[in-house]
């Protein structure tokens, strides 16, 4: 079953994205409030999610910087990026994200972007 690790700092989005996920077929794997606690969560991961889900303006460790270090330690990881913040969009691509879709989106327009990065459509 594909897993999702969910990075995003507003617990509102986080309990909407884990319905949303759960209703797709998908198992969410677990959810980290920042990017410190996203890390620390990835490592400590026995068996890495095929995707994750994360924000850009987080607090402690931002979207990006936490992109940054977690493709440094596996390049295999597909990230989407879902944020309000269009103007990070390039350099969320630039840094190896898989995707990045704006907030706010449909369910729609994510189901199909995760189908689209883990090449299931």
């Amino acid at each position: 079953m594909t897993s999702i690790f969910i990075v995003e700092d507003d617990l509102s989005l986080q309990r909407l994205y884990e319905m949303m996920i759960t209703t797709f077929g998908f198992k969410v794997v677990d959810k980290a409030s920042n990017g410190k606690e996203a890390i620390e969560k990835f490592m400590s991961f026995s068996s890495k999610p095929d995707l994750i889900l994360m924000d850009h303006r987080m607090p402690v460790k931002n979207g990006i910087d936490t992109a940054i270090e977690l493709l440094k330690n596996n390049s295999h990881t597909k990230i989407i990026f879902a944020s309000a913040d269009n103007s990070v969009k390039g350099r969320a691509l630039e840094i190896g994200a898989a995707a990045f879709i704006k907030k706010p989106f449909t369910v729609v327009e994510l189901h199909n972007e995760i189908k689209k990065v883990l090449n299931l459509v």
